[in-house]
């Protein structure tokens, strides 16, 4: 079992669900020869604090051999201090680990006018939080995909259907690497 615990880039917002890049993971295990289902927990407008009081029931509830977290995007929106986030990330993968999953954090990145400072905190977050616990993880899940009109919904911040093979695309190599046995028990 394959659990992503995510927000609305994960969720699938805008789109039709089968289109979403989590959807297309199921394929993609499928032809590689993975025999893993893919649990989709992700909710649109998700926190890491939303996040860190759900993870205990789903891991419970699920069981996963993985998790692929994907959250953070909307506590930098908000301007939520970066410490808080920190905090809530490692709530979230202490728990998966310590439940025997393996872990792969997909890192986001905010746009540039919440300042310098504020910005670079805010991503380090993920690397620092990746590095710490050990952890594969994605430097940012929207490579190629944010700065793109022609990949983005009409509100600017999701992704629409053409960008979804591109984001699992990038999350990909962790997600093998992390099937395959790199990265657990660390």
């Amino acid at each position: 079992m394959v659990l992503v615990f995510g927000d609305s880039l994960s969720a699938g917002y805008g789109i039709d669900v089968d289109q979403s890049w989590v959807h297309l993971l199921q394929s993609r295990l499928g032809s590689q020869g993975y025999e893993h289902k893919v649990i989709n927990a992700s909710i649109s407008g998700e926190t890491t604090e939303g996040g860190a009081t759900r993870i205990g029931p789903a891991l419970e509830r699920f069981e996963p051999e993985l998790v692929i977290l994907e959250l953070g995007g909307n506590d930098g929106l908000r301007g939520f201090p970066p410490e808080r986030i920190r905090e809530n990330l490692e709530k979230i993968l202490v728990a998966a680990k310590e439940s025997g999953a393996a872990v792969v954090l997909l890192g986001i990145r905010i746009p540039t006018n919440y300042g310098p400072r504020y910005t670079r905190a805010f991503e380090n977050v993920f690397r620092e939080t990746a590095a710490e616990l050990g952890i594969p993880w994605i430097e940012f899940f929207m490579e190629g995909v944010a700065l793109n009109e022609e990949l983005m919904q009409d509100d600017g911040i999701h992704p629409n259907a053409a960008a979804q093979p591109i984001l699992l695309d990038n999350a990909w190599p962790a997600i093998d690497a992390a099937l395959n046995g790199a990265g657990q028990g660390q």
